[in-house]
């Protein structure tokens, strides 16, 4: 710990607040609330923590802290913050799957439609439905029962949906609004629930057409009967008040901490969500922090309740969401918030195993990788890589692997702009300075290592640029490769030595899938660019001959060797005009 960490820390108030914890390039890589700032953030430097922590920790380099009144807004200070710096350390909800809802647009003639959008329109919505599939089923058999307009703009004639009996024809026929409310409070009353009344008086009417011998009617009824058994019926019944509710339990152990969500809608179980992540928090704090971006963040549906385990603090959520939260004792609630827990061990034990295997792979394989280099732990690697086939269409490719994962959201390929012919070491010079000149401009932030795939050449070419032109303190290494073009060491110094890995170790395997990713990536680039140069031919950048006269005179003598072997006059009764004829002509005699 520095000596400027250590004043900070003697300095922390007794009071609630959030804090800000800084790596040596002053980025913020985790935000944290307290009730007391003093005691949590000394807690990180004292005492024994879990490898996980123990990670977080030697990253620190500085922080800082904003004191709150209470611990509600330092909850909510904490989620606007982590939205705004989203800290790699932090619980990231990245999943945005929103679900499907039917909804019952607001309008003179409304519609029903399908729609993962909910907005303030005076629309009423209904769901959400565990999968979109659903959704529609739902609103096709809503169509066969009740005929509201289909169209989005309204027609000047009727359309098929009319004479199938789906829709009453508001483009041509005057339509009371009467009648449309109480189409829509039937649906209403459908989709709440009540679908059931609605069978029954199906049924009812089904049988005073078989009785009035009216066999084809009957039919219709018993049809829209069974379409109500077979779209309606599929789901267990879990509760019976039909209210909509989220029900959240939660598991931790060895630091880290699993979310069950289960989405109950009209008494019905039909969708569950689960989030597993590290804990660097108490696990009912982290569970707060969770809970308040899994409504902001995600955009889910808020419910009329939510039922929350005992150990969370049930006034602070529901003065964060504004909505009913309960905590069960006894009875059908109490036993679906068990069986939510209970799935929430079972995922955690069941992922557990492999989530100690992609930190193994990942993580522990940077560490050990700084370790070997004696550099500090390389969270950010950015690898580069030349291509071309003697000297034609060069192009280079960089990557960016953080904490021994590919971030594909950062690759970048280049055209080389300023080499000509096969010169790997100024290719590899553009490059590196193009690339670190922008990072430097746009304050962007910098890698940890630096990995060239090449020789010693470019090794010493991507130095120079980097410490010589742009005064960058930045290790970079290259992979030194076998007879059979494997990777089999890393040369790293100055100057350059050789730096042995075990062939069976972690870090061996991850600088494998830096140098493969590395490689495809470029390749990837090289033949798409050659792909494009091969469509070239000598009928380019002629004046009057453009893509519609290629395809015309390719079209009309088959080929361009056919076509120099033609005279001026076959040319322009190919169709083209005498100047550009002329040129053309000229060109292929050349």
């Amino acid at each position: 710990m520095n000596k400027q960490l250590k004043e900070k820390l003697a300095l922390l108030p007794d009071q609630p607040g959030c804090y800000l914890m800084k790596d040596r390039q002053q980025t913020v890589i985790y935000v944290g609330k307290a009730k007391v700032l003093k005691n949590r953030v000394r807690s990180y430097f004292t005492g024994s923590h879990d490898a996980k922590t123990q990670r977080l920790v030697t990253e620190i380099e500085d922080f800082e802290y904003i004191v709150t009144s209470s611990n509600l807004e330092a909850l909510i200070l904490e989620m606007n913050l982590i939205k705004k710096h989203d800290p790699k350390y932090n619980v990231m909800l990245k999943d945005d799957k929103t679900y499907p809802f039917i909804k019952l647009t607001h309008e003179r003639h409304p519609r029903l439609i399908v729609t993962r959008n909910v907005k303030k329109d005076k629309g009423r919505y209904f769901g959400p439905y565990p999968n979109v599939q659903a959704a529609r089923e739902t609103k096709k058999l809503l169509d066969r029962l009740y005929p509201l307009r289909k169209c989005s703009k309204l027609p000047d004639r009727v359309c098929l949906y009319y004479h199938l009996g789906q829709c009453l024809a508001p483009c041509v026929k005057d339509i009371s609004e009467e009648t449309n409310r109480e189409l829509v409070e039937s649906i209403t009353r459908f989709l709440r629930g009540g679908y059931n009344d609605v069978k029954k008086e199906l049924e009812e009417k089904m049988l005073e057409a078989a009785e009035n011998l009216e066999f084809e009617r009957a039919k219709e009824l018993r049809d829209q009967i069974a379409h109500i058994d077979s779209t309606m019926e599929k789901q267990k019944m879990t509760m019976n008040d039909l209210v909509d509710r989220d029900v959240f339990a939660y598991a931790y152990d060895k630091g880290w901490m699993c979310v069950q969500v289960f989405f109950v809608r009209q008494g019905k179980l039909i969708e569950r969500d689960v989030s597993m992540f590290p804990l660097y928090q108490e696990a009912d704090e982290e569970f707060l922090t969770f809970i308040g971006q899994f409504y902001s963040k995600n955009n889910h549906f808020l419910p009329k309740e939510i039922l929350v385990p005992d150990s969370v603090d049930q006034s602070m959520i529901e003065q964060l969401l504004e909505t009913n939260v309960h905590q069960p004792k006894k009875g059908a609630k109490k036993e679906l918030l068990m069986l939510a827990h209970k799935n929430a061990k079972i995922a955690l034990k069941e992922k557990f195993s492999l989530i100690e295997r992609d930190e193994e792979r990942s993580f522990g394989a940077v560490q050990k990788l700084g370790d070997a280099l004696n550099i500090y732990t390389p969270h950010r690697i950015e690898a580069f890589d030349n291509s071309n086939i003697q000297g034609t269409n060069p192009v280079s490719a960089m990557i960016v692997f953080i904490d021994g994962k590919p971030y594909k959201k950062e690759y970048r390929k280049y055209k080389i702009k300023t080499v000509t012919g096969p010169d790997d070491y100024g290719s590899m010079r553009e490059v590196v300075r193009r690339r670190y000149t922008r990072v430097l401009r746009e304050n962007l932030p910098l890698p940890d290592l630096i990995i060239i795939d090449g020789g010693k050449g470019q090794i010493n070419a991507a130095r120079d640029v980097v410490e010589n032109e742009l005064g960058l303190d930045i290790p970079i290494a290259g992979l030194a490769k076998d007879d059979k073009h494997r990777t089999s060491n890393l040369l790293i110094g100055d100057p350059l030595e050789a730096v042995y890995l075990e062939r069976n170790s972690q870090e061996f395997y991850l600088l494998q899938r830096i140098q493969d990713e590395v490689h495809r990536f470029a390749i990837s680039f090289h033949r798409q660019i050659r792909g494009k140069s091969a469509f070239q031919s000598v009928l380019d950048d002629i004046p009057g001959i453009g893509e519609k006269r290629k395809k015309m005179l390719l079209k009309h003598f088959g080929s361009v060797k056919k076509m120099k072997e033609a005279s001026l006059e076959d040319i322009k009764k190919a169709g083209v005009p005498e100047a550009p004829a002329q040129l053309l002509y000229d060109k292929l005699q050349k």
